[in-house]
């Protein structure tokens, strides 16, 4: 992940990009590129590389439960083989009663078995099975059945996290392979084309926003972050990602939203545009990868790309989808 604060794109000062995907023929090491081809190619990446970052956001999320039903499915499975050792026990004491007086070499190794499956093996065929109680040996059956239940969901959620974890580093891979050809990009325009280019979609802040409450507090908090930079992944406490921004905003005013733009978007009712209201979260792109929020007067303050950092800009600088109102 990248650091640091305000916005900031690090001029990779020796590079020479040649032939760059989505350029055409390849050009000399020291040709000037079209500022409009530039600018389009680097909001592709800016964008590719958000919407890898918010797949790698809801991983983390996805990751966190599995672990959680995992540690849960561990207990139960430890819980069930208490249980299953209890029953156990019972019969072996129940097999000594019934050979009580004769000699145990027939049950000895029934009775020193680590192993469940063969215990219920040999008891079964045991001589004296009938003898035994019918609802002990079922109750024994039984506990065996659910313990293998539940280590199957045991090993299920292990081979889950294995996979989710193997996703979130491929989307870590995408994210710094387009954040690195953006700023490729960038670093080959001269300095003030490259700061009027990454800054173009901001505008100044208002002055005041008329909200109170919580939703004035969430407002206050994402305000206070103007100017802060956009990292990949971040919430704070100097840089954010779309969704930290608004997360911890709303954190701030006693809400908790999940550090995802899609699952932020279930967070709250739904809100028609013509009844959005200040710290109404605003949502962007299909499938949703951007979330910002509102602050009236057909503003939002959000965090953008890693050129402009958190900035505000026009509710439509971008292709809107919904609101929600979260608290």
């Amino acid at each position: 992940m990248l650091n640091g604060r305000k916005r900031i794109i690090p001029a990779l000062t020796g590079l020479a990009i040649v032939g760059i995907v989505g350029f055409g023929p390849s050009v000399p090491a020291q040709a000037e590129p079209d500022i409009k081809d530039v600018e389009s190619r680097v909001d592709q990446l800016f964008h590719e590389a958000e919407q890898a970052s918010e797949r790698f956001n809801d991983a983390r999320i996805e990751l966190r439960e599995l672990k959680r039903d995992l540690c849960s499915l561990k207990a139960d499975e430890n819980r069930q083989g208490d249980r299953l050792e209890g029953v156990r026990e019972q019969v072996e004491r129940s097999v000594v009663r019934q050979y009580q007086g004769q000699g145990l070499s027939a049950v000895g190794q029934v009775l020193v078995s680590d192993d469940p499956q063969g215990f219920l093996s040999e008891l079964s065929t045991m001589s004296a099975f009938d003898d035994l109680q019918d609802q002990m040996y079922g109750d024994y059956t039984a506990e065996l059945k659910a313990l293998d239940i539940r280590r199957e969901a045991t090993e299920d959620r292990a081979d889950q996290v294995a996979e989710v974890k193997a996703q979130l580093a491929e989307e870590k891979s995408e994210i710094d392979e387009k954040l690195e050809e953006a700023q490729a990009l960038l670093a080959r325009l001269e300095e003030k084309e490259r700061e009027k280019l990454v800054s173009r979609d901001t505008t100044r802040p208002p002055a005041s926003v008329p909200a109170s409450g919580r939703a004035g507090a969430a407002i206050a908090y994402a305000m206070a972050q103007v100017g802060d930079a956009y990292v990949y992944g971040a919430a704070g406490p100097s840089a954010f990602d779309c969704s930290g921004l608004t997360m911890m905003a709303w954190g701030a005013a006693g809400v908790s939203l999940p550090h995802s733009s899609s699952a932020q978007y279930s967070s709250g009712p739904r809100v028609a545009e013509s009844d959005l209201q200040p710290g109404d979260l605003v949502f962007y792109y299909s499938p949703i990868s951007h979330v910002g929020m509102y602050i009236g007067n057909g503003m939002i303050v959000h965090a953008a790309n890693p050129g402009a950092g958190v900035t505000t800009a026009p509710l439509h600088s971008m292709p809107y989808v919904g609101a929600v109102r979260p608290g």
